[in-house]
């Protein structure tokens, strides 16, 4: 163990009882994470200067309905994508386990398509560019990212590999040896960092040609997580591939193609007509 490694701040992962219910740090992520989310989405759609003229885009009251779309495709899809990606003979096993998501066990690749799933009804029944809730969608992403990295350092779940840098924490479940804090790690550049850079893109036009901010996040957050996977520890059943990749990598190198591919479609010339 280094000498200067960081003790780990053990936290209660029961943030507050309310009566018999104890309301956890995990459930306080996702819930402030929409609700921030949501807060800037009515932001984002009242802001006349980044939309073009006769753009058209959601009203700030059918915000609510996009909230509840994408809230329970997240939950859905990510809880979905854990017990069927990374560990399906045990949720054979033991099918309770599938509803006890305060345990942890949120996969955001499958998260990710819940959420694409929610945006799709949403346009459909709105009339809105599926392109347009992608982008806006995709500009407050981040924030969720953002609480979510937090409640898997406070679980702890998620840990780093082992190292012996001066920020090196031992986690309680993981041993005695110190270990890569990789949760911050995704925190800040997951979400902080790539939040600040989108935002500052739907600042600066990018909401006025649809796809552009929906790249950005692809090819931001697949590149950002997969060199965090350099630092996390993988499962070496569920998690762990040949030649040192993870599952992480190689759900995140798609994200980064379609994102780029998004881009492209959102930056091509344009006919004098159209």
């Amino acid at each position: 163990m280094p000498i200067f490694a960081l003790p780990f701040p053990v936290i209660d992962p029961v943030a507050v009882n309310v009566g018999p219910l104890p309301l956890r740090w995990y459930a306080l992520a996702y819930i402030g994470g929409f609700i921030l989310g949501w807060l800037v989405l009515r932001a984002l759609v009242a802001n006349d200067a980044l939309w073009s003229r006769g753009q058209p885009r959601p009203s700030r009251d059918s915000l609510d309905d996009l909230l509840v779309f994408v809230a329970f495709g997240v939950i859905i899809g990510g809880r979905l994508g854990h017990v069927l990606i990374y560990d399906p003979a045990f949720y054979v096993a033991h099918p309770l386990e599938i509803f006890q998501t305060w345990k942890g066990g949120m996969a955001f690749h499958g998260g990710l398509i819940g959420a694409m799933v929610g945006m799709y009804f949403y346009a459909r029944r709105s009339g809105m560019p599926l392109l347009t809730v992608s982008d806006i969608c995709a500009a407050v992403a981040p924030i969720g990212i953002f609480f979510g990295r937090l409640a898997n350092f406070i679980k702890p779940e998620m840990w780093g590999r082992e190292t012996d840098v001066p920020w090196a924490m031992a986690f309680p479940g993981a041993g005695d040896a110190t270990r890569h804090p990789s949760q911050l790690y995704e925190a800040g550049l997951e979400g902080l960092a790539l939040g600040v850079l989108l935002l500052f893109a739907a600042r600066h036009g990018a909401l006025k040609q649809p796809g552009l901010v929906t790249g950005f996040f692809g090819v931001g957050y697949g590149m950002a997580r997969i060199f965090c996977e350099f630092f996390r520890e993988p499962d070496p059943v569920q998690e762990a591939l040949p030649n040192g990749l993870t599952m992480g990598m190689a759900l995140s190198a798609p994200l980064v193609l379609l994102g780029a591919a998004a881009i492209m479609f959102a930056l091509r010339p344009r006919s004098a007509t159209a």
